[in-house]
């Protein structure tokens, strides 16, 4: 059997090297760089192709070191041309998203910033604040992150009485609206009272608040309301002007004044240590401060590539009126050109991105910089507290070494009835929420009126852990996925349901597990009848004690989903024809009852596997008196 050989990375083989930088166009457009896994380690847009690729590998090119060893791995380069740059720039930024290549700047989902989402996919758009970002409809739009989430809250409220808003998230009454549409807050969405258009007319008002335009908001109003009053409708142009009067309540509490002339900004600047970029991002409207939001990335690459990738994220899903006229930077951008450049076209005038050195602008920017300096050493605070948990909780148990993954397991249930288990995740002291896990309880022994919480848990053990019992090759030593430390909500008992499965599935050696007790967070270890002589204030303990709080809350949650679920589909059983499958789609596609039941037949037949005489039969359940 023969065996092909490696392939050298460029830097090594200059005739392969030359050969294809002289392949590359001076075009504009994106390239991709691979490692000999033929994996893409790197992404990278320029306006001339070929020179920026061969700069790279240029002697005198002062790469950072980040990028040196970036180059010293590169075995192969791809590229793809455009017509424009801005192109170029939406490409890149769309793969970069999609491969998250190691070698680029790679924001962080900070889950404690908020944002605003409002839900322009559906007839009558909602608006409410969340700290998850999901971009699976193309026309749901969200604003921010914003750094202070009272603020933010007590804007949506204002608005909410500025305008005449939904209120409530679900209908309070089937069939009439409900005191807020009486006292004028709601314009009776759920009974449809105000047509889809109308409706749409006001969010789209409060989302120019969220634009930083609450300004060209009530100079519209204003006009609006001149109108009324010469047309002697003066209970419409009351309304108005008390509309107008919230808006600069509003502007009194969201904005504090710059000096400066009535140009829209944004300035943007980061602090950085070893690990983490802090970076700042003011909104500037008419010379006042209207916004503050905040992002965090690896702080390996050079400082204007990471205020180049947040900007380029940033206005990516922003519509043409939140571009600024001068966005202000700390640093010079890698590839500020083509950012302006893709900027002009979007906004069809144009945007200036400058480094300002003196006066008024470079003081706005040290202002940006000094509360991004203010954000990092809070996140610096934080990252030493958590060091010292877990130093605290390596002497306890006695680790080796600082524990990195901690795994925490519990279970929720009343009764017995819908049975679940939660697995969270943390990582150096800190939830990793992409690794939490809902478990449904299998065991048919565990029904209403039946509950056996030491069974369930060594059930969900069991099922989290079979791969590497059944496979004993699978490395447990700098894997990831490898915890080293369990922790089990509950006492002894629980303990040892869980360790019996361990020693059957010849893991108990290799895996590091206890149980913390609620009543005196006591710490039991296996085979010990007495707990670890512990404080429960000490900060190991603490660290315990959050991820048990997390552990709990998470079960909690998917357990009230899970009765919630079946109560939506026990009333979807009295349909017929509808089944198990087809009712799943439906509160896929509506998310509640409640939407169903307003949804007209030809929505509800919009569901795939619901056609049109079924769309009419569930809309004849909902409505037996219009049939």
């Amino acid at each position: 059997m023969t065996t092909s050989a490696p392939i050298l990375p460029l830097v090594k083989d200059p005739e392969r090297l030359e050969a294809r930088l002289v392949e590359i166009p001076p075009e504009p457009g994106v390239y991709f760089m691979r490692d000999g896994s033929d994996r893409i380690i790197y992404i990278g847009k320029s306006r001339k192709l070929r020179s920026r690729v061969r700069s790279y590998f240029r002697d005198g090119y002062n790469k950072t070191e980040r990028i040196a060893t970036m180059v010293k791995q590169v075995t192969d380069i791809e590229f793809i041309v455009t017509d424009t740059e801005a192109e170029a720039l939406a490409l890149e930024a769309n793969l970069i998203k999609q491969h998250q290549p190691y070698f680029n700047v790679l924001l962080k989902d900070d889950k404690k910033y908020p944002y605003v989402c409002i839900t322009w996919s559906e007839d009558y758009p909602r608006i409410f604040i969340t700290r998850k970002r999901q971009l699976g409809k193309e026309k749901d739009k969200y604003y921010g992150p914003y750094t202070d989430s009272g603020l933010l809250r007590g804007i949506l409220h204002l608005s909410k009485r500025i305008f005449a808003l939904r209120q409530r998230p679900q209908p309070l009454f089937k069939d009439r609206p409900c005191l807020n549409y009486d006292m004028g807050r709601c314009p009776g969405v759920c009974q449809q009272l105000i047509s889809p258009e109308e409706y749409r007319k006001t969010v789209q008002k409060v989302a120019m608040v969220f634009q930083g335009r609450t300004q060209e908001l009530i100079d519209i109003l204003t006009e609006q309301m001149e109108t009324a009053a010469t047309a002697l409708n003066f209970e419409s142009a009351a309304r108005i002007r008390d509309q107008i009067a919230g808006l600069k309540s509003l502007n009194a509490q969201q904005k504090v004044s710059l000096p400066d002339d009535t140009v829209s900004r944004d300035a943007i600047a980061l602090a950085a240590d070893n690990q983490h970029a802090c970076i700042q991002l003011f909104q500037i409207r008419a010379g006042q401060l209207v916004g503050r939001l905040a992002f965090v990335a690896e702080s390996q690459a050079e400082a204007g590539a990471i205020l180049q990738r947040v900007l380029e994220e940033h206005y990516q899903t922003a519509d043409s009126v939140e571009i600024p006229a001068e966005i202000l930077v700390q640093h010079e951008l890698p590839d500020g050109e083509i950012l302006a450049a893709a900027l002009t076209q979007r906004k069809g005038r144009k945007v200036t991105i400058l480094a300002p050195q003196r006066q008024t602008k470079a003081e706005l920017i040290e202002m940006v910089e000094r509360n991004a300096q203010y954000e990092l050493q809070r996140m610096q605070k934080l990252g030493d507290y958590n060091h010292a948990a877990m130093q605290d909780l390596a002497g306890i148990l006695d680790l080796p070494d600082l524990p990195h993954r901690i795994e925490g397991y519990d279970i929720s249930h009343i009764q017995g009835s819908n049975a679940v288990a939660s697995q969270v995740v943390f990582i150096d002291g800190i939830p990793a929420k992409q690794y939490y896990r809902h478990y449904k309880i299998k065991n048919p022994t565990v029904t209403i009126g039946h509950s056996d919480d030491f069974a369930s848990l060594a059930e969900v053990i069991q099922r989290r852990f079979r791969k590497y019992a059944e496979d004993p090759k699978l490395p447990r030593v700098d894997n990831p996925d490898w915890p080293d430390v369990v922790m089990i909500d509950g006492g002894k008992g629980q303990l040892s349901a869980v360790v019996a499965v361990l020693q059957e599935m010849n893991l108990l050696e290799d895996l590091r597990v206890v149980s913390l007790a609620k009543k005196r967070e006591e710490i039991f270890l296996p085979g010990e009848s007495t707990p670890l002589t512990t404080d429960s204030e000490q900060p190991g303990v603490q660290l315990l004690r959050r991820l048990r709080d997390e552990a709990h809350r998470f079960a909690v949650s998917f357990h009230r989903q899970q009765r919630s679920d079946k109560l939506k589909r026990s009333r979807l059983d009295e349909i017929p024809g509808l089944g198990h499958h087809r009712q799943k789609l439906l509160l896929a596609h509506f998310r509640s009852i409640d939407y169903i039941r307003q949804a007209s037949p030809a929505q509800i037949a919009e569901v795939p596997g619901i056609g049109t005489k079924l769309a009419q039969e569930i809309y004849n359940y909902f409505h037996p008196l219009d049939t």
